[in-house]
């Protein structure tokens, strides 16, 4: 299949490589072209503008923010700009008004919009292991599903409303830092009464806990691997303040979303911007004078 894919980073990246081992013919288009390069010298096609690469049946964005997100699809050369009707499947973890925004756009124009969000650090994403949630017409979750079954490995289909699979990814994403702040405070307890953490970790994700969530973010706390970030903080950060853009729209209280937040703030500030959001352990063992 002929397709694009916007957006060239450490997710984005290895999905076109294994569409491209798939043997899809994909156009990659990077607002730092170095990237694209990259990948053209693997099998992918280098193109000029956005537009350029909606050239096909199917268009991939997978963008940091929502403001990247807009610039793609409705500015100068951008996918609504391009001559066909291509399937935007927008990857990108983005707010659900910009969602509905682009499920209208899409409308209007005679396109059609799914939200693919996806869930998996960026290893998941080089050995095709991500988990993705669509959302959008059945008929064009259809077209799209030999694309995510060569970057994924299972598809969970949330109904034909677009936006609803962007709902399921924030909440997705407060439940993983969620577990990521539980795991932290208790590692601090445990190691202040005398347990070390990686004992702890053996027993907890050897009986009640064996889940990927607690396996690979709880050998990331033991190990204090927060560098190179797979997930950096400040992006996090903007999808907590989704969650409770959302939260605040449906008239949900989530007191624990505050503390996340300012456990994000804090490592941001006393770390830097290229710690891995679960660098938020710091915090609390800091927190508890370790």
């Amino acid at each position: 299949m002929k397709i694009g894919f916007i957006g060239l980073g450490q997710m984005g990246s290895a999905m076109v490589r294994n569409l491209v081992k798939a043997g899809h013919q994909v156009l990659v288009w990077n607002r730092s072209p170095a990237k694209a390069e990259a990948l053209a010298a693997e099998g992918a096609k280098r193109v000029s503008t956005p537009a350029e690469a909606a050239q096909g049946a199917v268009v991939h964005t997978m963008l940091a923010d929502d403001k990247a997100v807009e610039a793609v699809t409705f500015g100068a050369d951008g996918i609504l700009s391009a001559p066909g009707k291509p399937i935007h499947v927008s990857h990108s973890t983005i707010g659900l008004a910009l969602a509905e925004r682009l499920a209208k756009a899409h409308a209007e124009h005679g396109s059609v919009l799914v939200s693919a969000p996806v869930f998996g650090r960026p290893a998941a994403a080089e050995a095709a292991k991500l988990f993705i949630a669509a959302a959008g017409p059945a008929d064009a979750i259809a077209t799209c599903k030999p694309l995510f079954e060569a970057m994924g490995q299972k598809v969970f289909e949330i109904g034909e409303h677009a936006p609803a699979a962007n709902l399921v990814k924030l909440c997705g994403n407060f439940l993983i830092l969620s577990a990521v702040e539980a795991m932290a405070e208790a590692m601090t307890l445990a190691e202040k009464g005398g347990v070390e953490r990686a004992t702890l970790l053996e027993v907890l994700t050897g009986s009640l806990f064996g889940s990927p969530i607690y396996q690979t973010y709880g050998d990331i706390i033991v190990k204090e691997s927060f560098r190179p970030a797979g997930f950096a903080a400040p992006l996090g950060l903007k999808d907590m303040n989704l969650v409770s853009q959302a939260a605040t729209d449906a008239r949900v209280p989530m007191p624990l979303l505050a503390v996340l937040r300012d456990h994000l703030l804090s490592t941001i500030a006393r770390e830097g911007e290229d710690i891995d959001w679960s660098g938020i352990a710091r915090i609390v063992a800091a927190d508890a004078g370790l």
